[in-house]
């Protein structure tokens, strides 16, 4: 029997397909915890459980050895680079690494590094760590410690970086995709960087060209607009650092006094407990964060303080709110 790889539209309907699941794994497990646990402690470890829905998924399929429902779906099997052999334990394993535990990782670490550069004074955190002995505490105290030791400017000229490494990370995301559009192959980062391919097992007639070069179309339409969202990015870094040191100056002419309270009482997400980021207004005029607001509302579609239901798009992010 000969060995054809898979299309773009077998991957793609294999990877909608497993997303599905995951899914409907990840809901199961948050409205678990949010029922037992309450919504602070769902909203503090919320992305532990969709890292943990995915890990369960993908040791249950892929690393046991089997198709994953969404390889089933479309009669897809998975091949290591010689295009004979299913792939290895070991290498399973790095798959299943790259795909679920690599981006969690890096958005942790980003995000734990923006709040420790935009923080007023490093926070001495060295009492609470020698308590909590998890790695993600020993994570934000090995960040807290290195922030610590720099100076005040080049903490500042440091928030633009970070900034720019979060939106090159889903710029990567987009441009391999394009890639993927072109060449056929490697729907996933993570899949490309474990060695990971796909054979068809079913139907081995050959693809229609139409449908090839449509997709090549496709993955040139997607660079361009890349490119376009490239320089948009540039500009928005650069109104962002504008703004930034606009607020700096307007909140150092307001007495301190006025900004403590403005910051002890409006300024303070009653999800999260903590002071606004990302200011957004439900259509009954609440604040929140945005991202408390948006996960909040992928299972509750109301607003947490008096219950009024709304869309989700109805939500509108204040991006002049001071």
């Amino acid at each position: 029997m000969p060995l054809v790889p898979a299309n773009q539209p077998q991957l793609i309907r294999s990877c909608q397909k497993d997303e599905f699941y995951q899914n409907n794994l990840t809901n199961n497990a948050n409205e678990l915890v949010h029922t037992f646990a309450g919504s602070r402690r769902w909203l503090q470890c919320r992305k532990e459980i969709e890292l943990l829905s995915d890990l369960t998924y993908y040791v249950l399929t892929t690393l046991s050895g089997y198709q994953t429902l969404g390889e089933e779906y479309v009669s897809i099997i998975q091949v290591d680079p010689s295009k004979r052999r299913i792939p290895s334990r070991m290498r399973r394993t790095a798959l299943i690494f790259f795909h679920t535990f690599v981006p969690y990782l890096m958005d942790k670490v980003l995000i734990c590094v923006e709040n420790e550069l935009e923080a007023e004074a490093p926070q001495n955190s060295q009492h609470q760590t020698n308590r909590t002995w998890n790695p993600l505490s020993r994570m934000r105290f090995w960040i807290q410690r290195a922030v610590g030791i720099l100076t005040e400017s080049q903490r500042k000229s440091l928030i633009p970086l970070v900034f720019a490494l979060q939106q090159g990370i889903t710029l990567l995301y987009r441009l391999h995709v394009a890639v993927f559009y072109i060449s056929g192959a490697f729907y996933h980062i993570g899949k490309r960087a474990a060695g990971v391919s796909y054979l068809r097992v079913g139907n081995v007639s050959g693809d229609d060209p139409r449908i090839s070069n449509g997709y090549r179309l496709l993955g040139a339409l997607s660079l361009l607009q890349l490119g376009v969202t490239l320089t948009l990015q540039f500009n928005n870094l650069k109104q962002r650092q504008r703004a930034r040191q606009e607020w700096k100056q307007h909140r150092n002419l307001l007495p301190s006094r006025q900004v403590s309270e403005s910051t002890s009482r409006s300024s303070r997400c009653i999800l999260c407990l903590e002071e606004r980021r990302n200011t957004t207004s439900t259509p009954c005029g609440h604040l929140f964060c945005w991202e408390c607001i948006t996960e909040w509302c992928n299972t509750k579609t109301e607003c947490p303080l008096c219950r009024e239901k709304f869309q989700p798009h109805r939500l509108v992010y204040l991006r002049s709110y001071k």
